[in-house]
């Protein structure tokens, strides 16, 4: 007896460090697999420096400056998506019918059961629905002012008492302009979204302040053939379609792709020479939002700043 007993330890204690050990080798090669996806994050993880190079209109580098504190904020993608879907929407227009629509005839319903036959609309065979009063009996009335009846109003009609606008607070959306400026700052992100450059360039792209100075086109497409980012404009002059559906009728003909963002101080001169070039904005450093640094709310957009609006971007952001 006492012999079956300590078998029976000995297969349980057996059974038990089995169990451990195949615990432990699992884990380990749990931990093995998930360990270089871990190191591949890192090294993919972009470091904000703090620092970088300024550029003359030549693409040479000629200093290097410390950066506005607004470049090492947190990318926040969500509430970036919002400030964008918020001021898309401040352009919707009301909409509504004309009021009585539909309803601008002398049907009516007669349900009273004392009435004759010909006078009433109920219990006479015939649906229980508002008739004209075009006939000698109203039992031969055509039915009107109802939305199942031909010309009859719309069942749910559009109204303009409906709030199209979406709503965002004001420390959001400078929050979002804000995480949008970063997002400008990393080149994983720029070449995420599609923008076409040459890999030696440091981001974020601040050229000296003569950029604002240029007049001509074609002097601004020798600064960016320099810098190496006349291949983006191609891309998007690459990608210009027409539109389909009825927005052709309504002044947006053409689909067009979004390309460089020149953030600058003064753009009297330098707005009408680089306007023309296809899928290029040019804004001031005040007036610079999230749905200009992220068209579509997608976060990375290739912007050049000019040395003049980085330097005023310190104090207003």
């Amino acid at each position: 007896m006492a012999e079956k007993t300590n078998a029976k330890v000995a297969h349980k204690e057996h059974k038990e460090t089995s169990h451990e050990h195949a615990e432990a080798k699992v884990h380990k090669e749990s931990h093995t697999e998930k360990e270089p996806v871990k190191i591949m994050r890192k090294e993919a993880k972009e470091k904000y420096s703090g620092k970088t190079k300024v550029y003359s209109l030549e693409g040479k580098e000629i200093r290097e400056i410390s950066l506005p504190e607004v470049f090492g904020d947190d990318v926040d993608e969500g509430l970036i998506k919002r400030a964008v879907l918020a001021a898309e929407s401040a352009r919707f227009q009301p909409k509504g019918i004309k009021p009585g629509a539909g309803r601008n005839f002398t049907a009516t319903y007669i349900g009273s059961r004392q009435k004759p036959q010909m006078h009433r609309t109920i219990n006479v065979g015939h649906a229980r629905l508002p008739r004209k009063k075009n006939h000698r009996f109203i039992l031969s009335g055509q039915v009107a002012n109802i939305p199942r009846a031909v010309g009859g109003p719309k069942a749910h009609p559009p109204r303009t008492e409906k709030v199209l606008e979406e709503y965002i607070n004001k420390k959001e959306r400078r929050k979002a302009v804000r995480s949008a400026i970063a997002a400008t700052g990393f080149k994983g992100r720029v070449r995420a979204r599609g923008h076409k450059f040459k890999d030696n360039i440091s981001f974020p792209i601040i050229v000296e302040k003569r950029i604002e100075d240029l007049k001509k086109t074609k002097d601004v497409f020798k600064f960016m053939e320099a810098m190496g980012i006349i291949e983006d404009v191609e891309r998007a002059k690459n990608r210009k379609r027409m539109r389909a559906g009825k927005g052709k009728m309504r002044g947006r003909k053409y689909a067009r792709a979004k390309s460089v963002l020149f953030v600058v101080d003064r753009n009297e001169d330098f707005y009408r020479a680089a306007r023309n070039l296809e899928g290029v904005d040019i804004a001031k450093v005040e007036n610079v939002s999230a749905k200009m640094l992220a068209p579509g709310a997608q976060s990375g957009r290739l912007t050049v700043w000019s040395e003049a609006a980085i330097e005023k971007l310190r104090g207003k952001v």
